[in-house]
């Protein structure tokens, strides 16, 4: 058997950082709940929480996911607390065919670790 991940490149801050400053079509998604985000999150990051993807298989649920993100061509970083469930939301949405998908390696807390800071807007 597979391992179920295999498909998701995680990447560090720093290559996070340097694709925040040079991609055009970037999305950051934060996949934390609705109260960590609004206690701080990544400068630009839009909130979706993993939890409203359980069970999100049908094809209008995948269709308003696209809205929603904007299309599948966008490159997309995932951030979680620690890393853990960006890596499964990521591998979901590798599964609905979004190709361009990344997962922040350590999460928030390795991004605050490393001295970059979080907004509250």
């Amino acid at each position: 058997m597979s391992e179920m991940h295999t498909e998701v490149r995680e990447i560090s801050v720093e290559e996070f950082d340097e694709m925040i400053e040079n991609h055009d079509d970037l999305l950051i998604v934060d996949v934390r709940e609705a109260g960590e985000f609004r206690r701080g999150h990544i400068p630009g990051a839009v909130l979706l929480p993993h939890s409203l993807l359980d069970g999100a298989a049908d094809d209008a649920r995948r269709m308003q996911l696209e809205q929603l993100l904007g299309g599948r061509h966008k490159t997309f970083v995932l951030c979680g607390r620690d890393g853990t469930d960006s890596v499964a939301t990521a591998d979901r949405l590798r599964r609905w065919g979004f190709d361009k998908v990344y997962s922040l390696a350590g999460g928030i807390a390795r991004w605050q670790a490393q001295g970059y800071a979080l907004v509250t807007d």
